[in-house]
C-alpha cells in the first residue's frame, strides 16, 4: 500500500479545487484491501473513495479525508457467460473510456450510453452514472466491496440503483467498491461504434468536456424539467463568481476558469438554487458529492 501525506484535493479532482487531506492511500495489491480498515483506524479521519476525481467538489482548507485509491490493476476481461450474457469484470480503477474500448472491441453492447462521461468504474458504479438512456447499474451482475472491516461480494439482488447512487442492502453509504462485473450483450461492432461515436460527439457539442469541471452540478428534478433548462431561465448560464461559473455551453457544469476556489463554487450553487426556487419554487439537489459533507 503507497501511502501519501497530506495530499491536495485541488491536484486530484477534475473541478481542480479543494484543500488537503489527511493521507492518501493507493490499494495495488489484494493485501493492501484486507490491511485498510486498521490503516483507517490509525490515520483517522473519514474515508473517501477516490478515482478520477469526477463528480466531487471538495471544500477548501484541512479536510479530515483519507482518499482511498482502488488501483488493482484487473481487467476488464471476459470472465464467462450467463442467460445468453456475456461477463466482463473490471477493477474500480478503471478508467470508463478504456473500459468502453474494450466493449467496442470485443463486440459488447450495454454501455455505449456512457461514451463521453469521465471517471472511472469504480465512479461509474458507485454514482450510477448514465446518460441518453444508459444507466451503469442496468448491466451490474456483481460488484465487490469494501464493508467496514470485511471485503463483500454483491448479487445483483442485492444492489440498489437509484438516480445517480448506489446502495448495498444492509450496509451504510460507506463502502469501497473494488470491482464490478458486467452482463453485456454480443452485438455488431460497427453498431456499438457507430452508437459510442454519436454520443461522444453529442456531448462535445452540448457540454464543456475540455473544461475543469465536476460534470453536472445538480439533479435533474423530472425528464421534462431537466436541471440545465431551469437553470437557463433562471438567468444562471455564464454566471462567474471568483473563477467559478456556469458554462455558457451548458448551464449545469460548473467550471473553473483557473482562479476558482471551493467556496466561491459553494456560494455560486447557492445562488443559483435560490434563483430557481424564487422562479419555478423547485428545489435543486445537487448532483455533485460535495466533501466532506456535512462539514466537520
Amino acid at each position: 500500500m503507497r501511502e501519501t501525506a497530506s495530499p491536495e484535493l485541488s491536484q486530484r479532482t477534475t473541478l481542480r479545487v479543494g484543500g488537503t487531506a489527511i493521507a492518501e492511500l493507493l490499494l495495488e495489491r489484494r493485501e493492501d484491501v484486507e490491511c485498510l480498515p486498521e490503516k483507517l483506524r490509525a490515520l483517522g479521519g473519514h474515508a473517501l473513495a477516490l478515482g478520477a476525481g469526477s463528480n466531487i467538489l471538495a471544500r477548501d482548507g484541512a479536510l479530515p479525508l483519507v482518499l482511498v485509491r482502488p488501483c488493482l490493476p484487473d481487467g476488464p476481461e471476459i470472465i464467462g457467460s450467463e442467460d445468453g450474457k456475456i461477463l466482463v469484470r473490471a477493477g474500480a480503477g478503471v478508467p470508463m473510456p478504456r473500459m468502453l474500448r474494450f466493449c467496442l472491441t470485443h463486440g459488447l453492447c450495454g454501455l455505449e450510453g456512457l461514451a463521453g462521461i469521465p471517471g472511472t468504474v469504480g465512479g461509474a458504479v458507485a454514482m450510477n452514472a448514465g446518460s441518453y438512456g444508459t444507466e451503469t447499474g442496468d448491466a451490474i451482475q456483481a460488484v465487490e466491496a469494501v464493508i467496514g472491516n470485511d471485503i463483500r461480494h454483491c448479487t445483483a439482488s442485492e444492489l440498489e440503483f437509484g438516480y445517480r447512487n448506489m446502495r448495498i442492502t444492509g450496509c451504510s453509504d460507506d463502502f469501497i467498491v473494488l470491482n464490478a462485473t458486467f452482463a453485456l450483450t454480443k452485438a455488431e461492432r460497427d453498431g456499438i461504434s457507430k452508437a459510442m461515436r454519436h454520443n461522444f460527439f453529442e456531448k462535445k457539442s452540448k457540454q464543456p468536456v475540455t473544461a475543469w469541471s465536476a460534470g453536472c452540478v445538480f439533479k435533474n428534478p423530472s425528464p421534462q424539467m431537466p436541471a440545465g433548462k431551469l437553470l437557463d431561465l433562471a438567468g444562471c448560464k455564464g454566471k462567474k463568481f471568483h473563477g467559478m461559473a456556469f458554462s455558457s455551453l451548458h448551464a449545469n457544469f460548473l467550471i473553473n476558469e483557473g482562479t476558482g476556489t471551493a467556496s466561491a463554487a459553494l456560494d455560486l450553487l447557492q445562488e443559483a438554487q435560490e434563483a430557481v426556487w424564487r422562479v419555478f419554487g423547485i428545489q435543486l439537489e445537487p448532483e455533485v458529492r460535495i466533501v466532506p459533507c456535512p462539514l466537520s
